[in-house]
């Protein structure tokens, strides 16, 4: 392992929790992104903040491949699959009645033994999908 290889997503992962503790601290609002999402889709009340938020991360998304083409934003997947498989994903956790970075990242800031249930309850069932996909269907060659 590179001495470097660990720099990008350790610099990522605090830009992560930076942002949702401001949202958390500034706006009193844990970044749950599915939960923002479909505030912004179905017009919730304060519905500007939340598109605004849903912006911010396409467009970082959008920045991030153009202005590092090798990194993870620039996915070597098809964009469509990508978009599908992100979709399916915030489907699965507004019907579950959480999200993965509201858990994952501000709940387990909290030290919420309910976030972590959940935190390894998704990790897990992600883990389990993505080697389905892999080992059985070849998706992920």
């Amino acid at each position: 392992m590179e001495i470097g290889s660990f720099v990008a997503p350790l610099v990522g992962g605090m830009l992560l929790g930076g942002a949702a503790g401001a949202l958390l601290v500034g706006g009193g609002r844990v970044a749950g992104i599915s939960g923002i999402l479909a505030g912004a889709i179905a017009g919730a009340r304060e519905r500007g903040w939340r598109v605004a938020f849903v912006a911010g991360l396409v467009i970082a998304g959008l920045v991030a491949a153009l202005v590092a083409p090798g990194s993870a934003a620039a996915s070597p997947r098809p964009l469509g699959l990508v978009v599908v498989a992100g979709l399916l994903v915030g489907v699965g956790t507004r019907l579950g009645g959480g999200c993965t970075s509201g858990h994952g990242v501000c709940g387990l800031g909290r030290l919420s033994t309910r976030s972590l249930a959940a935190t390894l309850t998704f990790m897990g069932t992600g883990a389990l999908a993505a080697v389905v996909a892999s080992k059985l269907l070849g998706a992920a060659s």
